[in-house]
């Protein structure tokens, strides 16, 4: 991906994050994750219908890698069942962590594929697929 392509689309996620703000809703699973080395502190809200995620909002300060990172990651989960969400999720994971992965799986989260090379930004970029994760997991018990 060109540098450009990708400082813009990460740049306009920090700065118009979608999907940004809690709701007060008692069906949406509720978890809070934060980077103890910097300021990246966020909630992440999902409700998941039928085995299928309708909708995720998230809140609070972070840098633009994981503002960005969440944006980008809650567009592409929503509309999916938490299977293929699972995919996404190890398929992004794996990418961060420099481990073989699906690049057609991830679309415009393919832009952190040079995370990597800034290795105290790799938890930043994780930070919402951990929320998304934990989430999924405690909507199966």
């Amino acid at each position: 991906m060109d540098e450009v392509v990708r400082r813009e689309i990460i740049l306009d996620n920090y700065q118009h994050p979608m999907h940004k703000g809690l709701v007060e809703d008692d069906s949406y699973i509720k978890k809070n994750t934060n980077n103890d080395s910097c300021i990246d502190n966020i909630d992440m809200m999902m409700k998941i219908k039928d085995g299928v995620i309708e909708d995720i909002v998230f809140d609070g300060e972070a840098c633009s890698i994981c503002t960005s990172a969440t944006s980008i990651l809650i567009r592409t989960l929503i509309g999916k069942t938490k299977e293929e969400a699972e995919v996404v999720l190890e398929n992004y994971q794996n990418m961060i962590h420099e481990i073989e992965y699906d690049k057609e799986i991830l679309g415009e989260l393919n832009v952190y594929d040079q995370v990597y090379k800034q290795p105290n930004r790799k938890t930043c970029a994780l930070l919402p697929s951990k929320a998304a994760e934990s989430i999924l997991k405690e909507s199966e018990k």
